[in-house]
C-alpha cells in the first residue's frame, strides 16, 4: 500500500467525487479511477460505492471509512515525522501538539509558548481538546506530543511532568438558585439537586470521596465532555454542573461558581511517551516548561 494512493484515496473521500478528486491531484480520471481498483484489489475489499439512479456521487464502504481514518492517521504521522527530521538548531520551526482537558494549567503553557516564541517565531502550538480517554488515545497513537491530564500517571507508559498550580472544584450554576448565595458548598447542599458532572473514569475517583457516598446515589441527570456544554445546560436550568474554577467566564453572567466546601482541588501533569525520541522543537518546549516550573517553584 503506497503513500500516495493513500493520498488518492482521501481525495476521492474528501471531495465525493472520482472527477473532483482528480482535478485536485492534477490527474486524467481514468488513471485515478485505476489506482483506486487496485487499491481494493490489494486490500481484498470494496472500498467506495460508486453513485447510481443518475447521481455521481461516491460513499465509503464500512470498510472504506476504517481506512479513511487510519489513513489520516498515517499521512498526518509521515508529515510529522517528515518535518521533525528536516528541523536544526540554527533555524528552530515546526510544530507543537498537546492534547488537554479543560484546567487552568494552560495559562502556563501559553507563558512558555510565548517566551519561545520569542526567540523561534516559527513554532506553532496545536491544543487539541478532550477529555483524557481522548489524550490518551492521540498520545499513544503519535497523533500529538503531549498530553495533559489529572490524576495518577501510568509510569510505566509515561514520562511526566506535574504542574505547579492547582484547579479547585466547585459548583456552576444559576445566580438565581437558592444556593447561589452560599460561601461554599456543602455534599449535603446536592444530594437532592439535579447534577450535571464529568463523564471520565476519573472523576468518580474524586469526586465520590467528596460527597462519602457513590454517584449512584446522587441524582445525575447528564454528563459533558466539554464544560462550555454543560453551561449551557445550567444556565438553562437543567442542573448544576460539578467543574473546575477558572473555565467558565461568570462576570456579568447569569452564572456563578461556588466552591466546595471542605475544599477539592485536584493537580495536572504534562505526559509524553516514554522512550520516545523528542523532536528538536518538542524538546525545546519540554527544557523550558521545566525551567519555568522550577523557577515558580523556587518563588513560593
Amino acid at each position: 500500500m503506497e503513500l500516495r494512493v493513500l493520498e488518492y484515496f482521501l481525495a476521492v473521500a474528501r471531495e465525493q467525487s472520482i472527477s473532483a478528486a482528480a482535478a485536485s491531484l492534477h490527474l486524467s480520471q481514468p488513471t485515478l479511477s485505476v489506482q483506486l481498483r487496485q487499491l481494493e484489489q490489494e486490500l481484498g475489499k470494496p472500498l467506495l460505492i460508486r453513485g447510481s439512479n443518475g447521481t455521481r456521487k461516491i460513499t465509503l464502504t464500512q470498510e472504506g471509512m476504517i481506512l479513511r481514518k487510519r489513513a489520516e492517521e498515517i499521512i498526518a504521522l509521515v508529515h510529522k515525522t517528515e518535518n521533525e527530521i528536516t528541523y536544526d538548531d540554527a533555524h528552530l520551526a515546526g510544530d507543537i501538539a498537546i492534547g488537554a482537558g479543560e484546567t487552568q494549567s494552560i495559562r502556563l503553557l501559553a507563558r512558555v509558548g510565548k517566551t519561545l516564541n520569542q526567540r523561534y517565531p516559527d513554532l506553532h502550538y496545536h491544543i487539541i481538546s478532550g477529555n483524557a480517554e481522548f489524550v490518551y488515545s492521540q498520545l499513544d497513537q503519535g497523533s500529538i506530543d503531549f498530553g495533559l491530564v489529572f490524576g495518577h500517571v501510568n509510569t510505566t507508559k509515561y514520562e511526566y511532568l506535574p504542574l505547579p498550580d492547582k484547579d479547585q472544584w466547585g459548583v456552576l450554576m444559576r445566580n438565581d438558585s437558592p444556593l447561589a448565595h452560599l460561601c461554599g458548598i456543602q455534599p449535603q447542599d446536592l444530594m437532592d439537586k439535579p447534577l450535571i458532572l464529568s463523564h471520565q473514569d476519573d472523576v468518580n475517583g474524586v469526586i465520590s470521596p467528596w460527597f462519602k457516598t457513590s454517584l449512584t446515589h446522587l441524582n445525575i441527570v447528564a454528563t459533558y465532555n466539554l464544560v462550555f456544554n454543560a453551561s449551557i445546560m445550567t444556565r438553562e436550568g437543567l442542573g448544576y454542573t460539578i467543574t473546575l474554577d477558572h473555565l467558565i467566564n461568570t462576570d456579568h453572567s447569569e452564572l456563578v461558581f461556588v466552591p466546595l466546601d471542605p475544599p477539592l482541588y485536584s493537580s495536572a501533569s504534562i505526559i509524553w511517551k516514554k522512550y520516545q525520541i523528542l523532536s528538536k522543537p518538542v524538546q525545546k518546549f519540554l527544557d523550558c516548561l521545566s525551567l519555568e516550573i522550577k523557577k515558580q517553584q523556587t518563588l513560593r
